[in-house]
């Protein structure tokens, strides 16, 4: 088996365990804390868990899906779309913390990494390329190249939508749970978030997707269904996170809603994307990764 993607796998499995581990530590651990004491070194491990585990589990998904990209699209492409998507989302989260603008008022509190410029913790747009590039690969499979031009927009806006509605889950969850990493200054009328924080995530998901998709318009492959199957997985697997957390806080409306505006439509994609003639699935990809496909092959 190529060492990439044995490295791909192994990160892939690190950053769901990851996160599962993060879910046993804020909903069971913090609440009963007593319960360290049945487990060895429990205090220290705990520790090390809150302080880097949400770095831990971010970083290891950004590498899966940057080895996974590297290999089905190549090296170009992927730097095509992980650049915009993490300059744009940086500047759109530096802004909203300095400024309010696109998302509302709001700021970053420990447990994400370093924060740049004291603002925004570095694996944010980190976590903005991963699920935007998984959001954006199952649309694009799922409405295919017979749409023409309209399938191309349809996929910018269809991947900008199911990023957004993993937010739905996410935010009110990870806002106010027991240890927050971020609070709004003004909470709003959904479940402590402005509305302006989701047309905030729409446009910018909109702009960095559309960004690469200009990039990538003039090389395209046939992406294989076999190929989708980790882009599902990062998104269900970040859902599922998301919408424990949300549930155990008692928020049944976000997960309703990110079910049927995320879920539902990455699900589907992926079996359209089982289903449609390879030649219906546009995506680009460069020699080399070609080069990576053939050597696979052999």
């Amino acid at each position: 088996m190529d060492q990439w993607v044995k490295v791909e796998r192994y990160c892939l499995i690190g950053h769901l365990v990851a996160m599962a581990f993060g879910l046993a530590g804020l909903l069971i651990v913090m609440p009963h804390p007593e319960l360290l004491a049945l487990l060895p070194a429990g205090s220290t491990l705990f520790r090390w868990s809150m302080a880097g585990g949400g770095v831990v589990y971010i970083l290891l998904g950004t590498i899966a899906v940057a080895i996974y990209a590297y290999r089905t699209l190549g090296l170009r492409n992927w730097l095509a779309f992980m650049v915009p998507a993490v300059g744009i989302s940086s500047t759109s989260e530096l802004l909203g913390t300095s400024t309010g603008f696109p998302f509302g008022n709001y700021s970053y509190l420990s447990g994400l990494g370093y924060k740049i410029a004291g603002l925004v913790p570095f694996t944010i747009p980190l976590s903005w390329f991963y699920l935007g590039l998984c959001s954006y690969l199952l649309a694009k499979a799922g409405l295919g190249k017979k749409f023409g031009w309209l399938g191309q927009v349809g996929a910018i806006a269809l991947g900008a939508l199911m990023l957004t509605s993993w937010d739905f889950v996410l935010d009110p969850a990870m806002s106010q749970t027991v240890m927050p990493f971020w609070y709004w200054h003004q909470p709003g009328a959904f479940f402590g978030m402005p509305y302006q924080n989701f047309v905030g995530w729409m446009g910018t998901g909109c702009v960095f997707i559309s960004v690469a998709a200009v990039l990538w318009r003039k090389q395209t492959i046939a992406l294989q269904p076999a190929q989708l199957n980790l882009p599902l997985v990062i998104y269900l697997g970040n859902f599922v996170f998301a919408m424990v957390m949300s549930l155990a806080a008692g928020f049944w409306i976000p997960v309703l809603l990110g079910l049927v505006l995320g879920v539902a439509p990455a699900v589907v994609c992926w079996r359209l994307g089982q289903t449609v003639e390879p030649s219906a699935i546009v995506l680009p990809i460069s020699d080399a990764a070609k080069s990576t496909k053939q050597r696979i092959a052999a």
